[in-house]
């Protein structure tokens, strides 16, 4: 791609409000987005919101959250406006009938008066006699008295689109050359008997209108390409528009359990579900970027900035990715281990806060006390969430305190209780209550003076602490919790 090219590129994300967003959504958006920062070129938001039985308002808040949530910034579409809008389909029906006229006057589309029967009769019977199905063209050349005589039967028509008799080549961005024979492209309905225009000629139409120049979508939709290309020509054959037809690219399936196509009602699809767990951006999408591309052969933890500078279609991977949870998470990991000290304490808040563990209003202390919890965690987290575990014992009053049941019946029997009230004899009149001074007291009175392995004598002094067999390192939760605090708990382990 020449630098002149790269100025002009426009790429569109347009997902529809309908349910919970899912990963491949994001995936999509993030590949689109790539390549349009990666050659300066635009990328447009673009909302199709035509279907009102299952489009809602609460849908489209979500995906514009969801949308800056993960850092995407369109600079064109909803809440940012542009040359092209409106960005929302259900704003653009004059357009879209306007369009639809033309077509028909101008001999590109026609009216079609079949019954959704008459066709299924007649498909059936082309498979029994080994035909391909799909609309026949009955209604291509109608007489004045045959659309008379369906007239008078009140049947209202669809407009169908009158696609060419010779295959359409194209070659696409991900997969190379690709033919599509014309009986395997039946004309198709534009608009339905009810006037409601449909996906087949809306997307279209706003690729033309909005200039777009590369269409980056899932593999899905690659059957749908000829229509579009065959309706390019059509649009400006009736001067709709002047756009050169868009180069399309078809990313890979992104493959679920058992091998299967990742459906929108698999866990691992609900995007959301990764904010709740406490995903960062910046994991999930680098996650969500190997899922078909890669930056390089021996390299899979990069930054956003990283991916816009080397982002290449050729290095799309046409075959299936297969969703790797494990690895999502380990990536993650990752990113959380990058973050400076005090982002990552801000990030743990609303998470700390959903848990109840902190109040709606923190205070500067508890703000003090999870900045230096913080490095403690850091190393050992996938994701945000687990900061309500592993740090919950600092933040809740002692009355709210618990253990774990099964830890304590595990670690806090007689034994267990046994090393506590040691360890609570050695801690007592401690000097100076810091790391170094904990970790010395409990070591000479654990593991020299009872003979203790580690694992046995700091195990039911963790769980006295903290509540939990596996926490932040002891000795340093210790010290951030409080001599008074510490020793409650140790005396309160102690009870049975």
């Amino acid at each position: 791609m020449t630098d002149s090219d790269a100025a002009a590129v426009r790429v569109r994300f347009c997902p529809s409000p309908t349910g919970s967003p899912h990963v491949g959504l994001a995936r999509t958006a993030l590949f689109n987005w790539a390549f349009a920062r990666h050659h300066g070129g635009t990328f447009v938001f673009r909302i199709e919101d035509t279907d009102a039985a299952r489009d809602s308002q609460e849908s489209y808040d979500t995906l514009l959250e969801v949308m800056r949530w993960l850092g995407f910034d369109w600079d064109e579409g909803p809440e940012v406006g542009g040359p092209h809008g409106p960005y929302r389909q259900s704003e653009r029906y004059d357009t879209y009938a306007d369009v639809a006229r033309r077509l028909h006057e101008g001999g590109r589309a026609y009216h079609c008066y079949c019954s959704s029967e008459e066709i299924d009769e007649r498909n059936a019977k082309a498979r029994s006699e080994g035909r391909a199905p799909g609309y026949d063209g009955q209604c291509r050349s109608l007489t004045a008295e045959q659309v008379a005589g369906y007239v008078a039967e009140g049947r209202k028509p669809v407009l169908r689109f009158r696609m060419p008799d010779e295959p359409i080549t194209f070659t696409d961005l991900v997969r190379g050359d690709i033919s599509f024979q014309p009986e395997n492209v039946p004309d198709y309905v534009l608009v339905r008997a009810n006037g409601h225009p449909l996906y087949t000629l809306v997307n279209p139409v706003d690729d033309a209108l909005m200039q777009i120049t590369h269409v980056l979508r899932g593999e899905d939709l690659l059957s749908s390409t000829p229509r579009q290309i065959a309706l390019y020509a059509a649009l400006r054959d009736v001067g709709v528009t002047d756009a050169a037809t868009p180069r399309f690219g078809h990313l890979p399936y992104v493959m679920g359990q058992g091998n299967k196509k990742l459906s929108k009602r698999d866990p691992e699809a609900n995007l959301l579900g990764y904010r709740e767990r406490g995903f960062v951006p910046e994991g999930l999408l680098n996650y969500l970027a190997l899922l078909g591309w890669a930056i390089s052969e021996d390299n899979d933890i990069f930054t956003m900035a990283e991916m816009v500078a080397a982002f290449r279609l050729e290095r799309v991977n046409p075959n299936p990715a297969r969703f790797d949870l494990k690895k999502a998470e380990a990536i993650n990991a990752a990113h959380l281990r990058t973050l400076d000290v005090d982002d990552l304490a801000t990030r743990l808040v609303p998470y700390l806060q959903a848990a109840e563990v902190l109040p709606e209003q923190v205070t500067h202390d508890q703000q003090a006390l999870l900045r230096r919890a913080t490095p403690l965690v850091q190393e050992r987290m996938t994701v945000l969430g687990e900061a309500v575990d592993m740090l919950g014992f600092l933040f809740v009053d002692e009355d709210s305190f618990s253990r774990d049941p099964a830890d304590a019946d595990k670690l806090l029997d007689e034994n267990g209780r046994a090393v506590v009230k040691a360890a609570s004899a050695a801690l007592a009149d401690l000097p100076t209550w810091d790391t170094p001074s904990i970790e010395e007291a409990l070591r000479r009175a654990l593991v020299e003076d009872m003979g203790l392995k580690p694992r046995h004598a700091f195990g039911p002094v963790r769980v006295a602490i903290t509540g939990r067999r596996v926490s932040p390192p002891l000795f340093e939760s210790m010290e951030l919790l409080g001599r008074e605090r510490s020793l409650n708990r140790l005396a309160g382990a102690q009870e049975g």
